[in-house]
């Protein structure tokens, strides 16, 4: 008589989903698995908005990662006055503030020295056709000054409640509000080809 074999049924309620802010808690003593719950919970939503702030494949990419390692390190930092998504949104806006910054002083040196660097062909990824809209709008925000399209993306692309979006920009509601304005406002003509 062969031994029966009988599958594994567990009679427990399986553990409960773990929150963002436990996960949080846990990435302070050193819980690499909660980071990777997070990266898994986030990193979506952190890609699309760095991937609509800057250009680059690869620097998106770097800016998803160094997200992440900033949540892992400064974990202790996070004082619960919004949610984690938006903590980790806001750490990539300052991430990428820092970026802009250090670019634009690398380029004002180059500048002062009257040296041009030579430009590098778009990558393949860049170089699929989109929708019409889509393309109006990606030329449209990389048009808009940073701090419009900062506030534009978070808003309207990424659809964060503005009170949230003032928390993870560090600005004052009504400061928020009026960058959005002017955004949506110099975004239309050049969505809807008033303006070359």
């Amino acid at each position: 008589m062969s031994p029966r074999v009988l599958p594994f049924v567990s009679r427990s309620p399986p553990p409960p989903e773990l929150s963002d802010e436990a996960l949080l808690a846990a990435c302070c003593v050193g819980d690499r698995g909660a980071l990777a719950v997070l990266f898994q919970r986030h990193h979506l939503q952190v890609h699309r908005f760095c991937r609509r702030m800057v250009g680059s494949a690869s620097d998106v990419e770097d800016l998803v990662q160094t997200t992440f390692l900033v949540a892992w390190t400064d974990a202790g930092r996070f004082r619960g006055n919004a949610s984690v998504r938006a903590w980790l949104l806001g750490v990539a806006a300052n991430l990428i503030r820092h970026e802009h910054r250090t670019k634009r002083n690398e380029r004002g040196a180059l500048e002062r020295l009257h040296w041009k660097p030579r430009t590098v062909a778009a990558g393949v990824d860049e170089q699929v056709a989109r929708r019409e809209l889509l393309e109006r709008l990606g030329g449209a925000l990389e048009r808009l000054p940073h701090e419009l399209r900062e506030a534009f993306v978070l808003c309207e692309i990424e659809e964060v409640p503005g009170t949230e979006a003032a928390r993870i920009l560090s600005l004052r509601p009504g400061t928020l509000w009026r960058r959005l304005h002017d955004a949506r406002k110099r975004l239309l003509p050049l969505i809807s080809g008033e303006e070359p």
